[in-house]
Protein backbone atom coordinates (compact mmCIF):
# COMPACT_ATOMS: atom_id res chain seq x y z
CA UNK A 1 0.00 0.00 0.00
CA UNK A 2 0.90 3.46 -0.77
CA UNK A 3 -0.21 7.23 0.29
CA UNK A 4 0.27 9.98 -1.56
CA UNK A 5 -0.56 13.62 -1.99
CA UNK A 6 -1.06 15.91 -5.12
CA UNK A 7 -1.52 19.96 -3.97
CA UNK A 8 -3.12 18.52 -0.69
CA UNK A 9 -5.27 16.09 -2.03
CA UNK A 10 -4.81 13.11 -0.01
CA UNK A 11 -5.23 9.14 -1.29
CA UNK A 12 -8.82 8.84 0.32
CA UNK A 13 -9.85 12.28 -1.34
CA UNK A 14 -9.03 11.12 -4.49
CA UNK A 15 -10.52 7.53 -3.51
CA UNK A 16 -13.56 9.95 -3.27
CA UNK A 17 -13.62 11.87 -6.13
CA UNK A 18 -12.80 8.15 -8.33
CA UNK A 19 -16.49 7.14 -6.04
CA UNK A 20 -17.88 10.09 -8.74
CA UNK A 21 -15.97 9.16 -11.71
CA UNK A 22 -17.21 5.51 -11.54
CA UNK A 23 -20.60 7.29 -12.25
CA UNK A 24 -19.24 9.53 -14.62
CA UNK A 25 -16.17 10.30 -16.58
CA UNK A 26 -15.90 14.21 -15.19
CA UNK A 27 -16.18 15.85 -12.16
CA UNK A 28 -15.60 18.96 -10.55
CA UNK A 29 -15.03 19.55 -7.12
CA UNK A 30 -17.09 21.90 -4.88
CA UNK A 31 -14.29 22.70 -1.93
CA UNK A 32 -12.74 26.26 -1.44
CA UNK A 33 -9.06 25.06 0.06
CA UNK A 34 -7.80 21.06 -0.87
CA UNK A 35 -6.56 21.11 2.80
CA UNK A 36 -9.84 20.56 4.18
CA UNK A 37 -11.57 18.21 2.22
CA UNK A 38 -10.19 14.87 3.40
CA UNK A 39 -13.18 14.59 6.21
CA UNK A 40 -16.27 15.77 2.80
CA UNK A 41 -18.45 12.61 2.06
CA UNK A 42 -18.59 12.12 -1.61
CA UNK A 43 -21.84 13.59 -2.27
CA UNK A 44 -20.06 16.98 -0.71
CA UNK A 45 -17.30 16.25 -2.19
CA UNK A 46 -18.05 16.54 -5.96
CA UNK A 47 -20.83 16.30 -8.54
CA UNK A 48 -20.71 14.69 -12.37
CA UNK A 49 -20.87 16.61 -15.41
CA UNK A 50 -21.84 15.81 -18.49
CA UNK A 51 -18.67 16.03 -19.67
CA UNK A 52 -15.38 17.52 -19.91
CA UNK A 53 -16.62 20.95 -21.05
CA UNK A 54 -18.87 21.55 -18.12
CA UNK A 55 -16.24 21.01 -15.83
CA UNK A 56 -13.65 23.40 -17.18
CA UNK A 57 -16.93 25.78 -17.49
CA UNK A 58 -17.40 25.51 -13.68
CA UNK A 59 -13.95 25.83 -13.14
CA UNK A 60 -13.17 28.76 -15.26
CA UNK A 61 -16.23 30.30 -13.72
CA UNK A 62 -15.27 30.10 -10.28
CA UNK A 63 -18.05 27.89 -9.47
CA UNK A 64 -15.61 25.45 -8.76
CA UNK A 65 -12.30 24.94 -7.42
CA UNK A 66 -10.97 22.02 -9.20
CA UNK A 67 -11.97 19.81 -11.27
CA UNK A 68 -11.60 16.10 -12.69
CA UNK A 69 -11.07 15.19 -16.19
CA UNK A 70 -9.96 11.89 -18.32
CA UNK A 71 -7.24 12.47 -20.45
CA UNK A 72 -6.42 9.60 -21.70
CA UNK A 73 -6.86 5.43 -21.80
CA UNK A 74 -4.54 2.88 -22.08
CA UNK A 75 -6.71 0.80 -24.18
CA UNK A 76 -8.45 3.44 -26.61
CA UNK A 77 -5.98 6.39 -26.19
CA UNK A 78 -6.74 9.88 -26.11
CA UNK A 79 -10.17 11.70 -24.98
CA UNK A 80 -10.76 14.04 -27.45
CA UNK A 81 -13.44 16.26 -25.44
CA UNK A 82 -10.45 17.44 -22.92
CA UNK A 83 -7.66 17.63 -25.44
CA UNK A 84 -10.53 20.06 -27.23
CA UNK A 85 -10.43 21.81 -24.23
CA UNK A 86 -7.27 22.21 -23.19
CA UNK A 87 -6.51 23.77 -26.75
CA UNK A 88 -9.14 26.38 -25.57
CA UNK A 89 -9.05 27.39 -29.45
CA UNK A 90 -11.67 29.97 -28.61
CA UNK A 91 -10.21 31.41 -25.67
CA UNK A 92 -12.42 30.37 -23.36
CA UNK A 93 -10.43 28.65 -20.55
CA UNK A 94 -7.68 31.14 -20.53
CA UNK A 95 -7.17 30.66 -16.92
CA UNK A 96 -6.86 26.87 -16.56
CA UNK A 97 -4.17 24.43 -16.13
CA UNK A 98 -3.08 21.09 -15.12
CA UNK A 99 -2.17 20.63 -11.71
CA UNK A 100 -1.56 16.76 -11.34
CA UNK A 101 -3.17 13.37 -12.27
CA UNK A 102 -4.11 10.41 -11.26
CA UNK A 103 -4.86 6.92 -12.96
CA UNK A 104 -7.21 4.40 -12.08
CA UNK A 105 -8.27 1.08 -13.06
CA UNK A 106 -11.76 0.72 -15.03
CA UNK A 107 -13.70 -1.87 -15.23
CA UNK A 108 -16.92 -1.87 -17.20
CA UNK A 109 -19.98 -3.70 -17.14
CA UNK A 110 -23.17 -4.37 -19.37
CA UNK A 111 -25.91 -3.48 -17.43
CA UNK A 112 -29.94 -4.14 -18.04
CA UNK A 113 -32.61 -6.00 -17.33
CA UNK A 114 -32.05 -9.82 -16.74
CA UNK A 115 -34.66 -11.97 -18.65
CA UNK A 116 -33.59 -15.40 -18.45
CA UNK A 117 -32.11 -16.77 -15.26
CA UNK A 118 -30.35 -19.62 -17.83
CA UNK A 119 -26.13 -18.66 -18.51
CA UNK A 120 -25.12 -17.05 -21.77
CA UNK A 121 -26.88 -17.75 -24.49
CA UNK A 122 -26.22 -20.04 -27.52
CA UNK A 123 -25.41 -17.18 -30.33
CA UNK A 124 -21.96 -16.02 -29.48
CA UNK A 125 -18.76 -15.54 -32.08
CA UNK A 126 -15.32 -17.34 -32.48
CA UNK A 127 -13.86 -14.77 -30.45
CA UNK A 128 -16.07 -15.62 -27.24
CA UNK A 129 -13.36 -18.18 -26.23
CA UNK A 130 -10.56 -15.70 -26.25
CA UNK A 131 -12.60 -13.29 -23.94
CA UNK A 132 -11.73 -13.59 -20.00
CA UNK A 133 -15.68 -12.02 -19.51
CA UNK A 134 -18.73 -14.31 -20.56
CA UNK A 135 -22.36 -13.13 -19.88
CA UNK A 136 -23.62 -13.92 -16.97
CA UNK A 137 -27.67 -14.48 -18.60
CA UNK A 138 -28.48 -14.96 -21.92
CA UNK A 139 -28.26 -11.12 -24.30
CA UNK A 140 -30.59 -11.99 -26.99
CA UNK A 141 -33.11 -9.25 -26.27
CA UNK A 142 -31.09 -6.75 -25.81
CA UNK A 143 -31.48 -4.36 -29.26
CA UNK A 144 -29.33 -1.41 -28.36
CA UNK A 145 -26.43 -0.24 -25.79
CA UNK A 146 -25.84 3.35 -24.54
CA UNK A 147 -22.43 4.28 -23.19
CA UNK A 148 -19.70 7.16 -23.67
CA UNK A 149 -17.62 6.73 -27.18
CA UNK A 150 -14.18 6.02 -24.52
CA UNK A 151 -15.94 3.09 -23.25
CA UNK A 152 -17.02 1.96 -26.13
CA UNK A 153 -13.61 1.72 -27.69
CA UNK A 154 -12.40 -0.42 -24.45
CA UNK A 155 -14.90 -2.92 -24.82
CA UNK A 156 -14.86 -3.91 -28.54
CA UNK A 157 -14.24 -7.67 -28.41
CA UNK A 158 -17.20 -8.15 -26.36
CA UNK A 159 -19.44 -6.39 -28.39
CA UNK A 160 -18.31 -8.31 -31.70
CA UNK A 161 -18.46 -11.76 -29.16
CA UNK A 162 -21.72 -11.48 -28.06
CA UNK A 163 -23.40 -8.49 -29.27
CA UNK A 164 -22.51 -8.10 -32.96
CA UNK A 165 -25.36 -6.09 -34.34
CA UNK A 166 -26.75 -4.52 -31.85
CA UNK A 167 -26.75 -0.68 -32.36
CA UNK A 168 -24.56 1.30 -30.12
CA UNK A 169 -25.75 4.85 -28.79
CA UNK A 170 -23.14 7.52 -28.02
CA UNK A 171 -24.21 9.32 -25.18
CA UNK A 172 -22.44 12.12 -22.80
CA UNK A 173 -21.35 9.73 -20.09
CA UNK A 174 -21.55 6.54 -18.78
CA UNK A 175 -23.80 7.61 -15.80
CA UNK A 176 -26.13 9.01 -18.40
CA UNK A 177 -26.48 5.80 -20.20
CA UNK A 178 -27.15 3.87 -17.15
CA UNK A 179 -30.24 6.54 -16.85
CA UNK A 180 -31.03 5.70 -20.34
CA UNK A 181 -31.13 2.44 -19.85
CA UNK A 182 -33.00 2.27 -16.80
CA UNK A 183 -35.49 4.70 -18.42
CA UNK A 184 -36.74 1.87 -21.47
CA UNK A 185 -39.24 -0.10 -19.54
CA UNK A 186 -39.41 -2.20 -22.15
CA UNK A 187 -35.76 -3.85 -21.05
CA UNK A 188 -34.27 -4.35 -24.68
CA UNK A 189 -31.62 -1.36 -23.75
CA UNK A 190 -28.54 -1.82 -21.95
CA UNK A 191 -25.89 0.46 -20.75
CA UNK A 192 -21.69 -0.51 -20.43
CA UNK A 193 -21.08 1.87 -17.22
CA UNK A 194 -19.56 1.16 -13.72
CA UNK A 195 -20.95 -1.10 -11.47
CA UNK A 196 -21.41 2.07 -8.85
CA UNK A 197 -24.03 3.39 -12.23
CA UNK A 198 -25.89 0.50 -12.13
CA UNK A 199 -26.45 0.35 -8.13
CA UNK A 200 -27.80 3.75 -8.41
CA UNK A 201 -30.06 2.81 -11.32
CA UNK A 202 -31.56 -0.48 -10.23
CA UNK A 203 -30.74 -2.42 -13.45
CA UNK A 204 -29.04 -5.59 -13.19
CA UNK A 205 -25.50 -6.90 -14.07
CA UNK A 206 -25.40 -8.68 -17.54
CA UNK A 207 -21.84 -8.81 -17.64
CA UNK A 208 -18.65 -8.17 -15.65
CA UNK A 209 -15.36 -6.72 -16.56
CA UNK A 210 -16.04 -6.47 -20.03
CA UNK A 211 -13.00 -4.25 -20.73
CA UNK A 212 -10.66 -5.66 -24.15
CA UNK A 213 -8.21 -5.69 -21.47
CA UNK A 214 -7.18 -6.68 -18.00
CA UNK A 215 -4.74 -3.39 -17.66
CA UNK A 216 -7.50 -1.35 -18.37
CA UNK A 217 -6.57 2.22 -17.03
CA UNK A 218 -7.25 5.97 -17.40
CA UNK A 219 -5.34 8.79 -16.57
CA UNK A 220 -7.21 11.49 -15.08
CA UNK A 221 -6.31 15.30 -15.32
CA UNK A 222 -6.72 17.81 -12.17
CA UNK A 223 -7.67 21.28 -13.18
CA UNK A 224 -7.69 24.51 -11.49
CA UNK A 225 -7.67 27.94 -12.16
CA UNK A 226 -4.41 29.62 -13.19
CA UNK A 227 -4.59 32.05 -9.39
CA UNK A 228 -2.99 28.91 -7.63
CA UNK A 229 -1.32 27.60 -10.49
CA UNK A 230 2.28 29.88 -9.83
CA UNK A 231 2.71 28.11 -6.53
CA UNK A 232 5.41 25.25 -6.21
CA UNK A 233 3.84 21.36 -6.41
CA UNK A 234 3.99 20.03 -2.92
CA UNK A 235 6.92 18.47 -1.42
CA UNK A 236 9.26 20.96 -2.61
CA UNK A 237 12.11 20.10 -4.53
CA UNK A 238 12.66 16.07 -5.88
CA UNK A 239 9.61 15.44 -3.58
CA UNK A 240 8.25 12.12 -4.37
CA UNK A 241 5.42 9.92 -3.05
CA UNK A 242 6.20 7.42 0.18
CA UNK A 243 5.38 3.56 0.24
CA UNK A 244 4.04 3.08 4.16
CA UNK A 245 7.13 1.22 4.54
CA UNK A 246 9.26 3.87 3.37
CA UNK A 247 10.40 2.98 0.06
CA UNK A 248 9.11 5.16 -3.21
CA UNK A 249 7.04 4.20 -5.56
CA UNK A 250 7.75 7.02 -7.67
CA UNK A 251 10.38 8.63 -9.32
CA UNK A 252 11.58 12.31 -8.18
CA UNK A 253 10.47 13.64 -12.07
CA UNK A 254 7.38 15.91 -12.40
CA UNK A 255 5.62 16.31 -16.05
CA UNK A 256 4.81 19.61 -17.94
CA UNK A 257 2.28 19.77 -20.83
CA UNK A 258 2.68 22.38 -23.57
CA UNK A 259 1.04 23.56 -26.82
CA UNK A 260 1.93 25.31 -29.78
CA UNK A 261 1.80 25.76 -33.37
CA UNK A 262 4.80 26.15 -36.17
CA UNK A 263 4.29 27.16 -39.51
CA UNK A 264 3.33 23.96 -41.98
CA UNK A 265 5.51 25.28 -44.71
CA UNK A 266 8.59 25.23 -43.66
CA UNK A 267 9.98 22.34 -43.95
CA UNK A 268 11.13 20.74 -40.44
CA UNK A 269 9.65 23.21 -38.05
CA UNK A 270 8.18 20.66 -36.27
CA UNK A 271 11.40 18.32 -35.93
CA UNK A 272 12.50 21.69 -34.62
CA UNK A 273 10.80 22.37 -31.69
CA UNK A 274 11.24 19.07 -30.66
CA UNK A 275 14.94 19.38 -30.76
CA UNK A 276 14.49 22.38 -28.18
CA UNK A 277 13.84 19.73 -25.82
CA UNK A 278 16.06 16.63 -26.87
CA UNK A 279 19.06 19.46 -26.56
CA UNK A 280 18.11 20.21 -22.93
CA UNK A 281 17.60 15.75 -22.25
CA UNK A 282 14.06 16.60 -21.41
CA UNK A 283 12.37 12.97 -22.07
CA UNK A 284 8.80 13.49 -24.27
CA UNK A 285 6.40 10.91 -22.71
CA UNK A 286 3.46 11.82 -25.12
CA UNK A 287 2.61 14.09 -28.45
CA UNK A 288 -0.76 14.83 -29.69
CA UNK A 289 -2.63 16.92 -31.98
CA UNK A 290 -5.69 18.71 -33.13
CA UNK A 291 -6.96 21.33 -35.92
CA UNK A 292 -6.14 24.63 -35.06
CA UNK A 293 -9.09 25.59 -36.73
CA UNK A 294 -6.23 28.73 -38.12
CA UNK A 295 -6.56 27.56 -41.71
CA UNK A 296 -7.43 23.79 -43.08
CA UNK A 297 -5.30 21.16 -42.21
CA UNK A 298 -3.38 23.28 -40.12
CA UNK A 299 -2.46 22.22 -36.47
CA UNK A 300 -2.18 22.32 -32.77
CA UNK A 301 0.43 19.92 -31.10
CA UNK A 302 0.61 19.03 -28.05
CA UNK A 303 3.61 17.68 -26.04
CA UNK A 304 4.21 16.31 -22.29
CA UNK A 305 7.62 16.02 -21.12
CA UNK A 306 9.52 15.07 -17.64
CA UNK A 307 10.36 18.34 -15.93
CA UNK A 308 8.83 21.25 -14.21
CA UNK A 309 8.13 24.96 -14.66
CA UNK A 310 7.68 25.28 -11.09
CA UNK A 311 10.47 23.20 -9.76
CA UNK A 312 13.45 23.59 -12.27
CA UNK A 313 16.97 24.02 -9.83
CA UNK A 314 19.23 23.26 -13.08
CA UNK A 315 16.82 25.73 -15.37
CA UNK A 316 16.57 23.22 -17.77
CA UNK A 317 13.12 23.79 -18.79
CA UNK A 318 13.48 27.20 -18.21
CA UNK A 319 16.03 27.14 -21.15
CA UNK A 320 13.91 24.81 -23.41
CA UNK A 321 10.65 27.31 -23.07
CA UNK A 322 12.49 30.01 -23.99
CA UNK A 323 13.64 28.44 -27.02
CA UNK A 324 10.29 26.92 -27.52
CA UNK A 325 8.99 30.29 -27.87
CA UNK A 326 11.90 31.61 -30.60
CA UNK A 327 11.68 28.35 -32.43
CA UNK A 328 7.21 27.64 -32.29
CA UNK A 329 4.79 30.44 -34.38
CA UNK A 330 3.12 30.74 -30.76
CA UNK A 331 2.95 28.17 -27.54
CA UNK A 332 1.33 28.30 -24.27
CA UNK A 333 2.08 26.73 -21.24
CA UNK A 334 -0.81 24.36 -20.03
CA UNK A 335 0.58 23.36 -16.32
CA UNK A 336 3.15 21.10 -14.48
CA UNK A 337 2.72 18.10 -12.00
CA UNK A 338 4.07 15.54 -10.00
CA UNK A 339 4.39 12.06 -12.08
CA UNK A 340 1.63 9.93 -10.45
CA UNK A 341 2.99 6.78 -12.44
CA UNK A 342 5.19 4.26 -10.39
CA UNK A 343 8.53 2.93 -10.58
CA UNK A 344 9.52 0.45 -13.36
CA UNK A 345 6.13 0.98 -15.55
CA UNK A 346 6.68 2.61 -18.69
CA UNK A 347 5.58 6.24 -19.66
CA UNK A 348 3.72 5.38 -22.24
CA UNK A 349 0.30 3.67 -21.70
Amino acid sequence: MYTFSIMGLSESVLYKASLSLSLSFSVYLRYNSPSNIGDQSPDRLGANAPNSLDVFDVVQAGEAAYGVVPFENSTHGIVTFTLDSLADRAGSYAGISVYGEVYLDVHHFLLGRRQSAEGEGDSVTAEADMLRARPLTDLKHIQRVYSHPQAFGQTSAFFAAYLRGVDTIDVTSTSKAAEMAAADTSGTSAAVAGEMAGEEKGLDVLARCIEDREDNTTRFFLIRKDEAAQQQPEGGKGATAKMEDGGEPYGPKYKTLVSFTVPHRTPGALADVLDCFKQLRLNLTSINSLPSLLEPFHYLFFVEFEGSRLDDPEGRVKVALERLAETAQGWRWLGSWRNQRRVGESSYS
